[in-house]
């Protein structure tokens, strides 16, 4: 499974606005809802925020990989979204998140969802990629990094 495969041009924020947490999983859970109307988008929040609960998802370098399962889903779903002003997400450095991959899965599937952070995590600590990312200016320039970044993996 490739994370490229789950992101369109339309599930990739290049300017995030959001300041805080709170926000920032709004902000980014709205094209997820815009594409998949069944689902809510409050709902994709609240899963979000229940994660972070047990221990914040941003895991340094700029980067946060909100993550949570949704019992209607028949698959995964993801969406990636750019802060160039950073925002606070109690990540282990301390330092703003400026990157985020968030991503939802099925109740049911734990191993096709540990799959997918475990690539995601594995290409974020690419710190060429993650400059990259920062520096794309489109939605398809982020889709090509990743698509790329993909091939050396």
């Amino acid at each position: 499974m490739r994370i490229r495969e789950l992101l369109d041009t339309h599930l990739v924020l290049c300017d995030m606005a959001a300041t805080d947490k709170k926000a920032a999983l709004t902000e980014l859970c709205a094209p997820l809802a815009a594409q998949h109307p069944s689902l809510d988008r409050e709902q994709m929040v609240r899963v979000l925020l229940e994660r972070e609960r047990l221990g914040s998802t941003g895991v340094g370098a700029g980067v946060a990989i909100p993550h949570g399962k949704l019992p209607q889903l028949g698959e995964l779903l993801a969406v990636f979204g750019r802060s160039q002003a950073g925002v606070e997400f109690a990540s282990i450095d301390d330092a703003p998140a400026h990157l985020f991959f968030v991503l939802f899965a099925p109740e049911d599937a734990a191993a096709m969802h540990l799959k997918a952070l475990a690539r995601i995590s594995r290409l974020l600590k690419m710190a060429e990629f993650r400059e990259t990312l920062l520096q794309a200016t489109s939605p398809d320039q982020v889709l090509d990094a990743i698509a790329a970044a993909e091939a050396q993996i």
